[in-house]
Order: C-alpha cells, then structure tokens, then sequence
C-alpha cells in the first residue's frame, strides 16, 4: 500500500514538474469570456495594445479627437493600422461621431455604423450598432445607455492584417485594445478572420449574467465559510483563515444594514497570500467593489452591476460581492481595517474550490490602492508601478483593471487625462487613451449621469455640486475592468493616468488597480544591439552594407507635455542609429528554454510606414538557412493628419501636424519554431517600402527603416515557488 501511495505521490510530482515548464493555455476570441475562471492563468506569448486617437504633441488638442494615421480618401480616415494576426477586442468611440466605420479584416472591408449615423442631426434614441446580429448587447452598448459612448467588446479575429477607418471625421475620437501572439503559442482555438457573424450566444448569456453569482456552488469540492461581525473604529478584525492551499476564492461577500453602508465605505479590506511579508490586496472597501462610495442617491437596486464587482441594495441590506478568481497555494488571511466609525453587524462569506495546476501558471490577485492626494504638476499619476509594489523586483502576470475617485467635490472636468500603460521595460506606452471618462466607458463626462455596465461605469457621483444632496453624493468616481482585453506583461507594468488635459488638475484621486501577478519573470531580457555604435555591432556582427551613416537624434517619447508652466517636464535626449532602404543582419542571444521571443526595435519614427520582412536563422551557423518570421510593421510616423470641421456631416479636412516626439519602441514576436532550443539566433530584415502619402495629393515623404536598438527578450516560465 505504502509503495502505490509512494508511486502515485511521484506520478503527480512528475505531472506537475512538466506542467510547471510549460505555459498555460491562452483563451482566444470568445474563448477568454466562456473560460473566464482562468483570469487569473498567465498569458505568456500574447502582447495587448492599446491604440487612439490621442493628441501626438502631448496636449489635449479637441479632447484628443480626430488625429489620424493618414486619409486613403476623404471617407477612410485611418485610425488603426495593423499587420500580423491578432485579435481586436475593444473600440470605444464618442457617440456615434465617425460612423460608418470600416472594419477591414485581412483586406475584406466590413461596414459597421450606428443607427444614428442615418442623421446625425437627430438623434436616435434606443440607437444600436448595425448589423446588430454582429453587436448585440452586453457585449455592444451605445450612448444610450453609456452616456457617450458607442463600445463594443465583440472580438473581431484577423490572420493577417487589420485596419480601422472613419468616413466622417468630426469630433473623431476613440481608442482600441487589441492582441497579438506568438505563432506557435498554445491557444484555446485558432485564430480566424472575422466576417460578420453573430457572437457565441454562450456568451452573451454569460455576460447577461453580470450583478448574479457567477461563482460555481454547490459542488463536492466546493468550500464555503461564513460569519458576522463588529468592526470598531480603528481595530484589525481577523476575518478569514485559510490554511487548506492550493485553493482558490472564487466568492467573496459581505452585506451590511443599509444604515451602516456609508460608515462601511472607507473600512479597509486586507488580504495576504501565502504568508507573504505585504497584503496583495489592501484598499478602502466601497473603491474595492468599484464605487467611490456606498452612498446610492435615487435608491437603485445596484450601485455596481459589473460581471466582477457587484453592489445591490437589497430591502434591509447592502450587499458586496467580488467574482474575481483568487489563487492562493498555502494559505489565504483577510482582515478588515475600521475606519473612524464603529460598523456593526456585517455578515461575510468566503467561497473556495481547489488549485490544481503548477503554481507558476496562475498569479495571485492584487488591488493596489494609491491615494493621490496632491496630484505633481506636469506629471501623471503612478497607479501601479511593479517595480516598487510588495517589495519590488519582477512581476508576470497581466493588469486587469481599475477603480477610481476623479473628484470629491462632483465637478468633472478633470476627466480630459489620459491613460497611459507601459509593460516590461518599453518608454513608448503600449497603451495611449483619450481620456478618464472614456476609459471608464462614458464621453463628454458622462453629462454628469451615473451608469453601470459589466465592464465599466460611473456609479456614483452627482451631475454637479449645486446637484449634490449631500456630501457623499459629490464623490465621483468610475470603473473599467479587463477581461478579453486584459494587458499581459512578463516583468514589470506601470499604469498611468493624467490628471486633468495636460496633468494640471490638484483634485484628490484615490485609485485601486487590479492585477494579477507573480513575483518572477516570464520575459527576460537576453541581448541589446545599439546600431550606430562600433563596438555593439561587432559583438552582433551587424551588417548592413548600404545603411546610412550613424546619425544622431535628439528627442523625445510619447509622453505628456513638454512643459508645464514655463518648466520643462520631459527633456530632450540624443541617441544614435541608422536607416537602410535595403536590408541588415545581426546576431542576438536567447534563451535555449524559451516558450517565445519578442523583439523591441527603438527607431526614429519620422519615417512613416515602416514595414520589412523578418527572416531567422540559427544564430550559430556559418551558413544561414533563413525561415520567413513574419511581417514587422510600424503604422504611420510622427506626422498625423488631423480633420475636425465645424460640423457633423463637414468635409474631411488635411490639416498636416508634426510632433517633436521621434522616439518610439515597437515589438516584434518571433514563431516559436525558430527560437525553441536555440542559444542564439540571427536576424535579417528585409526594409519592404510602402508607399502611401498622408493624404491624397500629399508629397510622399522619404522612406526608410529607422533602426536604433534591437532588444531581444525571451519569454519563459517564471521561476516561482510559494
């Protein structure tokens, strides 16, 4: 008996030693909503993006609208340009302004409007997105229901290429969150090309389901614990104890008298996992749940009926819940910190299952709380930065959302800041928005209404101060959460916001950021070649027998302005490189056990379109066999054309601005067939000129590939032991 017990101990170690050298499955399309209890599964071989149509110079120019790639005609004003598969998961656009809009997937235009679109003078009330079968609600909601917006979270699949275009342009405003992967990453399904059909109606139910238990119950394997209790001003109250890992949480619940609820708001919730030195979640209790405050004006039955977070005012009760999956592996405590006011009588309720899986494939969840109470001048707020957060280091894991106060004292318009997202080293943001509200899922500050959605709401908050019937009811305060559109990183995240247009507003924030995450790397940094200087090159035997001389750039980022108040905030800089109108090579390490390679090329991004042919070889061979890696292709440059007439059906305009921002950091990934098992691979870019002018008529610039630094990271499994 002992020797089948000894066997069977040593097959699971086995099972679970291959499983931890090997990456999870990815959820794909309508996959990552059906497979949503694997939120929190790493995501290695996938990067998110986060496009707009943000105001190139750093500013606020028309609240960040109408700012284009370039114009093919004066109906198909680009705003998203992709090349090389991946998935579109969100767009968000400002009413119906720039509608119809072009879908192109893999070159197949598809025509998507909103019914507004047929007179936009006139407003349609109850207006949806057409062809409705293709958009239907929850995953698509327009203005109507927003209070401004036109979002869709429908994924729209493409093998090859993706583009976006608007046919009228004024107040042409919006952002896209999107996709990509590593040819050979273990996905749920493959990825294919949109052509119109309707959503998974799985799908739709599922998400139909936000503001109800989502959780599984029930079941044999599930656990539940409960109980009540006082919380006294100032005290920490032991809540839960769990000692019975591997599990996860996949409940979490508390009610209070409604006449406790407010006293209830600024309580803190704290959670640590495994006995890990700073709690993963420690944030006030209404801002965990995703409102400002648990104060409900006109008596709703839900403050927050998203699919994670809930809020619903029962006849007697508030009651809490939160659906996030939460994977601990030893042991799980949760406290709740009393905050100036005695609450009594709260009831709390813990559901767990089992964790089965290697304990590097799942991180724990996070809510960081930031309480941005003097906002810097000229600077965005830090809402996470992982490289100071439970005691620093590297993360992997993906961001997954946050939950904001804007303003205490219900005046909005500090709502023009922009989001900004950067991921594992890059200075260029990976994600750029066009501001608060839009990111929380409304336009022009919601008109001052409340409204919650399964992924993004206002819930709290009155339309202005003189509107106020309390103190309480000035809090205002948002939500957006990351489910099909989360943003993955493999060393470190930062997640920024600016306060006010150009980071000049001194309103409070208070902001929780929610993540997942596990204190080690799944994305390593191997080699860096810097072209233009000598040594570099020869060390990654460079070549490129018709570049250009190195030259010298002195610029800037992507960031905010430049300057606030007559003082420089982001100062020039100069770095070195080259072009080439033909083609160069190079030799960059990697690791030998890597799951994928991303490259990142820093470039000068006045030269427009850039677009090449990647090859790969062994990086060891005298004589390269070279295998086709894919197209790489940089959209656009740091001149935009920007078309904002004075009214809604106006004529598209050519209006042509250059920022002084030449820097940028783009990615590349490589099929994982030609960089598993190799010490070394050898790059050969192939410069592929394309050969479009800003606009129509526009004097085609010069075009070259602009390479500066070739930065090679390979993604691994991340070294984690609880």
């Amino acid at each position: 008996m002992k020797f089948r017990v000894v066997l069977s101990s040593l097959f699971l170690a086995g099972v679970a030693a291959i499983a931890a050298a090997q990456p999870p499955v990815i959820p794909v399309g309508m996959d990552a909503y059906l497979q949503w209890e694997r939120w929190a599964y790493q995501r290695i071989g996938v990067r998110a993006y986060m496009r707009s149509t943000y105001d190139r110079a750093g500013g606020n120019e028309r609240a960040d609208a109408s700012h284009f790639l370039y114009q093919e005609a004066d109906d198909f004003n680009v705003t998203l340009d992709v090349q090389s598969p991946g998935v579109l998961y969100f767009v968000r656009y400002n009413h119906w302004h720039g509608s119809p809009w072009h879908y192109e997937v893999d070159q197949q235009d598809h025509i998507v409007r909103e019914t507004t679109t047929a007179d936009p003078l006139d407003p349609a009330q109850g207006s949806v997105f057409l062809p409705e079968a293709s958009f239907p609600k929850p995953l698509a909601w327009t203005w109507a229901d927003t209070k401004g917006a036109d979002l869709s979270w429908v994924p729209i699949g493409f093998s090859q290429s993706f583009r976006m275009a608007y046919s009228r342009t004024f107040y042409g405003t919006g952002y896209y969150i999107y996709h990509q992967f590593v040819d050979g990453a273990k996905l749920s399904r493959p990825i294919t090309a949109w052509k119109g059909e309707a959503p998974d109606a799985r799908v739709l139910q599922l998400i139909g389901r936000a503001g109800s238990d989502l959780a599984p119950a029930g079941a044999s394997e599930i656990r539940e614990q409960s109980g009540r209790l006082d919380l006294p001003a100032g005290r920490v109250i032991p809540v839960w104890n769990d000692k019975h890992g591997p599990g996860t949480v996949r409940a979490l619940e508390f009610s209070v008298p409604r006449d406790q609820a407010l006293a209830f708001s600024n309580a803190r919730l704290r959670v640590t996992w495994d006995g890990r030195a700073s709690a993963s979640v420690d944030a006030p209790v209404a801002l965990f749940f995703g409102a400002g405050v648990l104060y409900n004006r006109d008596n709703r039955e839900y403050l927050v009926k998203s699919f994670p977070m809930v809020v619903r005012y029962g006849a007697d009760r508030v009651y809490l819940s939160c659906y996030f999956p939460m994977p601990f592996f030893r042991s799980a405590r949760m406290e709740l910190i009393g905050a100036d006011k005695d609450v009594r009588d709260i009831e709390w309720k813990v559901r767990t299952k089992p964790y089965r899986d290697a304990a590097n494939q799942a991180g724990y969840f996070h809510a960081t709380f930031r309480d941005h109470a003097t906002p810097e001048p000229g600077k965005d707020l830090v809402l996470l930065d992982t490289a100071k957060t439970e005691g620093g280091g590297d993360w992997s894991g993906q961001f997954v959302g946050t939950s904001f106060i804007f303003f205490q004292a219900a005046i909005l318009n500090t709502l023009e800041g922009d989001p900004r997202f950067f991921f594992d080293d890059s200075r260029t943001p990976q994600a750029q928005g066009t501001g608060t509200e839009e990111w929380g899922g409304g336009g022009d500050y919601w008109g001052g209404e409340d409204m919650t959605l399964p992924f993004a709401g206002h819930p709290t908050g009155a339309k202005n101060a003189q509107a106020a019937v309390s103190e309480e009811d000035k809090i205002e305060s948002a939500y957006r959460f990351l489910l099909a559109d989360l943003m993955p990183f493999g060393r470190n995240a930062r997640i920024q916001l600016e306060h006010g247009g150009v980071n000049e507003s001194t309103q409070h924030y208070e902001t929780v950021t929610y993540w997942y995450g596990l204190p080690a790397a799944s994305l390593i940094e191997t080699d860096e070649l810097m072209v233009g200087d000598e040594t570099s090159e020869r060390q990654h035997r460079y070549a490129s027998p018709e570049a250009s001389a190195p030259y010298d750039v002195t610029s800037r980022y992507e960031w905010g302005p430049d300057t606030f108040q007559g003082k420089e905030i982001y100062p020039a800089e100069t770095d070195r490189g080259r072009t080439t109108k033909t083609a160069s090579e190079f030799t960059l390490r990697i690791d030998p056990h890597n799951v994928g390679v991303m490259l990142r090329r820093k470039l000068d991004y006045s030269f427009p379109n850039q677009r090449a042919e990647v090859f790969v070889s062994d990086g060891g061979s005298a004589r390269p066999d070279w295998k086709a890696a894919g197209i790489w292709y940089t959209a656009a440059s740091n001149t935009s054309v920007f078309s904002n007439p004075a009214g809604e059906l106006g004529a598209t305009q050519h209006v042509v601005q250059t920022s002084n921002r030449r820097f940028r950091d783009d990615e590349f990934l490589l099929p994982l067939a030609l960089t598993q098992g190799r010490k070394a691979i050898r790059v050969r870019v192939k410069f592929t000129p394309v050969s479009r002018p800003l606009f129509p008529g526009y004097a085609l610039p010069e075009l070259a590939w602009s390479e500066m630094r070739y930065t090679a990271y390979s993604m691994v499994m991340p070294k984690f032991r609880p």
